[in-house]
């Protein structure tokens, strides 16, 4: 059965659109140029309705400033307003990568929010005569200045949301240090025996790597996002929009995102340069480096779980092999390190595309907006996923843990004061040549008495040096 079309028109000639669709012929050329991810802009929520957001800002700006008339731009802010509630995702189709700079997803905005205007003004999709996507939707705008600035929304939106999840994470560690915070084990340096340390304290330091710097890191990114070009038009200078129309939409659009967006001071230098794209991405992959490398300590810590070091369990969550019965493998950290990995490829992709920018205009915003997006969603749902389905579910092997302490050599580094490196150094060998334990050799050497060393070795003087009673080395 033939599907019904109308025909529409553009610089090009004519194509048949389908008569149902909300998009039009500027989106129909878009979905044929770029078959590239086979995901369209709709799979990234944040950017569609941020694009909406522009969209009703500009109309409201345009009304106040007599540039459209009142009918107009009621039917346009009520149809942007469908868009940010969802209602029309589905008709935003245009690939994530695509060339152009973003033409294709403001095109996309314009005729959807147009062809359902049409509607709501009583009018059939493609009557353009009546309203059109790019004379009203698009008036006092550019692809350059609509695009970058629905992305930076969107951006504030998404880093919002992975501020909530690295708090949880933050919390789910907090509770776990201070539930494993008399748990003594031995602290490792270069995969060997070190000195000792509490599980409570390991686990503190994860809490403290995703804690207030992080958090205020990220914060502070986001707030090199609040400047936008939004009236900068082409490439600045604001041709073809009202002296007074840059500030004005952007105090719109501020009333209607909730977020406090400021005008830049020189729109054409805002309109080619990507660096404040560059500061997030960059605080985005010292994110997710600091989230590998905790993955990784939790992966090592619960290797085994009986040939391996075992001071930790992480909750099993499904069978870890097809053909090793009873296997369990530690599958969310693993999956978060591969989240990591992702995100430190897609800063290079935001570095190479920022630094691609040529004279008044960066063409690979696409891109960038593309890897930042996919970033931050998949960074907050690692955050989300580590913290429930792994980091509260771990348990502590207590005995596993001391007893690997007292057969390591670990202790003798808290004896050195009191006997000497040399001396020290002899028992560390010797424990090590014969098996025997630390703490029995320097008894059975009677180097210090079993009161002195039991209040030497308390977890207290262990783990925290300065609560030690000092002791002169022995004669």
């Amino acid at each position: 059965m033939t599907q019904p079309v109308r025909i529409e028109h553009d610089l090009l000639g004519e194509r048949a659109v389908p008569a149902l669709a909300y998009y039009g012929i500027h989106t129909l050329r878009a979905l044929e140029n770029f078959p590239i991810t086979g995901m369209p802009i709709s799979i990234y929520p944040d950017l569609v309705s941020a694009l909406a957001c522009v969209k009703q800002a500009a109309a409201i700006a345009n009304s106040e400033l007599g540039l459209l008339d009142e009918k107009r731009a009621v039917a346009i802010r009520l149809a942007c307003e469908e868009v940010r509630e969802g209602k029309l995702f589905a008709e935003f189709v245009v690939d994530v990568i695509q060339g152009g700079a973003g033409t294709s997803s403001n095109m996309n905005a314009n005729e959807v929010i147009c062809n359902r205007a049409l509607e709501l003004l009583g009018h059939a999709r493609g009557e353009y005569q009546h309203l059109h996507p790019l004379d009203h939707v698009n008036l006092s705008q550019s692809t350059n200045d609509v695009y970058p600035s629905a992305v930076k929304l969107a951006l504030h939106f998404a880093i919002k949301r992975l501020l909530i999840e690295m708090q949880g994470l933050r919390h789910a560690f907090q509770k776990k240090a201070l539930e494993f915070d008399d748990i003594l084990k031995v602290g490792r340096t270069q995969l060997q025996d070190a000195v000792p340390m509490t599980l409570g304290q390991e686990f503190s330091t994860y809490a403290v790597m995703l804690g207030e710097d992080e958090l205020a890191r990220l914060a502070e990114a986001g707030e090199l996002i609040r400047e936008i070009n939004l009236g900068a038009t082409a490439i600045g200078t604001g041709i073809n929009a009202h002296p007074d129309y840059a500030p004005l939409v952007t105090r719109r659009l501020s009333e209607i995102s909730g977020i406090a967006f400021i005008v830049s001071p020189n729109l054409i230098e805002a309109t080619q340069d990507a660096g404040s794209f560059v500061q997030l991405s960059g605080v985005l992959k010292r994110i997710a480096v600091k989230l590998s490398k905790v993955c990784n300590d939790l992966r090592l810590l619960s290797s085994g779980p009986r040939a391996g070091i075992g001071e930790i369990a992480l909750p099993a969550v499904q069978a870890g092999s097809s053909i090793m019965p009873g296997k369990v493998n530690p599958v969310i950290p693993e999956v978060v390190n591969q989240i990591a990995f992702e995100v430190i490829g897609n800063d290079m992709t935001v570095t190479m595309a920022a630094e691609a920018g040529q004279l008044q205009l960066n063409a690979f915003e696409p891109i960038i907006a593309h890897s930042l997006f996919e970033s931050l969603q998949h960074l907050a749902a690692g955050c989300r996923t580590l913290a429930e389905r792994c980091v509260k579910g771990i348990t502590a092997n207590r005995d596993r843990a001391r007893r690997l302490l007292d057969e390591s050599t670990a202790l003798v580094t808290a004896l050195t004061p009191y006997l000497g490196y040399a001396q020290s150094t002899a028992i560390a060998q010797e424990a090590l040549a014969s098996g025997e334990k630390v703490y029995d050799l320097v008894l059975k050497k009677r180097l210090m008495t079993k009161p002195q060393l039991d209040e030497l070795l308390e977890p207290g003087a262990l783990t925290k040096p300065h609560h030690r009673t000092v002791h002169k080395p022995r004669e």
